[in-house]
């Protein structure tokens, strides 16, 4: 059997880089991305199990590229976990209006990584 591909959407090394490294280490296939306008083509082309995003991208919205994926037919259905900083309510409440299955802190995104997949892949 083939490994699940998650997609992770992120532009500061850390916690991406440790995020990308954790799934590997949980048998996932992972695809870094750095341009959320690429989330929603890549996510159709791919057809990941997961997507991972972080909401820090001081470049562009983040919230925007998540809303374009779920409103998209092909991947309406693919379970989003988007993370920051406990700090930034603006941008996860951002998140979650766009559709985002789970918004957690960055430490939570990696302390909790099996329970969270698991969660998001019940929720949808």
């Amino acid at each position: 059997m083939t490994q699940p591909l998650a997609l992770v959407l992120y532009e500061e090394l850390m916690p991406g880089s440790q995020l990308v490294n954790r799934l590997q280490d949980l048998r996932y296939r992972v695809q870094p991305l750095s341009d959320p306008d690429q989330l929603s083509a890549c996510a159709q082309k791919e057809g990941p199990m997961l997507v991972f995003v972080d909401l820090g991208a001081e470049k562009s919205d983040v919230s925007a590229a998540i809303a374009k994926l779920k409103k998209h037919p092909q991947t309406a259905h693919i379970p989003v976990i988007a993370f920051a900083d406990e700090a930034a309510e603006e941008l996860q409440s951002a998140a979650r209006k766009a559709g985002a299955s789970l918004v957690v802190s960055d430490a939570a995104v990696l302390a909790h990584l099996p329970q969270l997949i698991e969660q998001a892949l019940q929720a949808d």
